[in-house]
């Protein structure tokens, strides 16, 4: 496994590189959700490519950027064992030369659900994404379904733009009472993390999204939404654990009826 941390050089290696990539941007502290999207590329592509990059971007509070877990060395050793090729870590400068001049705006869907709540994310996420493809140029890029709204909007952006790239959706990662893998996971105590799995499970159930909404908030969740929309339910809520509200998100597909 190679690491570059130059856009400048990455470039001049991507010349050298004729064969089907598979690429995962991530932003660090990789959990087995991230090495699930990693083990797929390495099975599906001649070539994988893994991106660590924080996106300030893509952060509606600065606090939350504050606290998002660093630990490259760590992430470094788990993209080794999973058979990674190439690992890329810009800087900000790099990958925002023109000071967040140029951005990428959808007007519909990023203002729905996650979108209402955190102004200015996905215009964040889609900017890095679209800078990022564009750099790595891969066959294959890889993407949770935890984030489903983040995967619709980076494939029609896709579609939009014309980029040759296939968007993989991925099967969303659970601990084994349910609960979504998440770096923001860390940040839950042990009364929290016990309240967390409600989320999923709630989710699940046969109650419609009000009254899923309203046994959430029973156990103490502050809740953004809870959405259903073309046979998929959409939810977002916090946990206050000590001074910190941890915002989790999940979706869950319904069957028909």
């Amino acid at each position: 496994m190679k690491v570059v941390k130059s856009v400048a050089e990455w470039r001049e290696v991507r010349k050298t590189l004729g064969v089907p990539i598979g690429f995962v941007p991530t932003m660090g502290a990789l959990h087995p959700g991230h090495a699930s999207l990693l083990e797929r590329s390495v099975t599906e592509c001649d070539i994988t490519v893994l991106s660590i990059f924080l996106n300030p971007a893509q952060f509606d509070s600065p606090s939350d950027l504050d606290r998002y877990p660093a630990r490259h060395e760590r992430d470094l050793e788990l993209a080794r064992t999973l058979g990674v090729d190439w690992v890329i870590i810009p800087d900000y400068d790099e990958i925002y030369r023109d000071g967040y001049r140029f951005q990428v705006r959808e007007r519909e869907f990023s203002h729905e659900l996650c979108g209402a709540h955190r102004e200015g994310h996905f215009t964040g996420v889609l900017t890095v994404v679209l800078k990022l493809l564009n750099l790595v140029r891969p066959e294959r890029a890889y993407f949770g379904e935890k984030d489903y709204q983040q995967y619709l909007l980076i494939r029609d952006m896709c579609d939009a733009f014309f980029l040759d790239v296939e968007i993989v959706p991925c099967t969303t990662i659970r601990e084994c009472d349910g609960l979504a893998m998440s770096s923001r996971n860390e940040y839950l105590d042990e009364p929290g993390r016990d309240r967390a799995a409600k989320l999923h499970t709630l989710l699940n159930s046969k109650l419609d999204d009000d009254n899923v909404a309203a046994e959430l908030a029973k156990v103490g969740f502050d809740v953004d939404y809870v959405v259903t929309r073309a046979r998929r339910r959409f939810a977002a809520a916090s946990l206050h654990c000590g001074r910190r509200e941890v915002r989790l998100i999940d979706n869950v597909s319904l069957p028909e009826g």
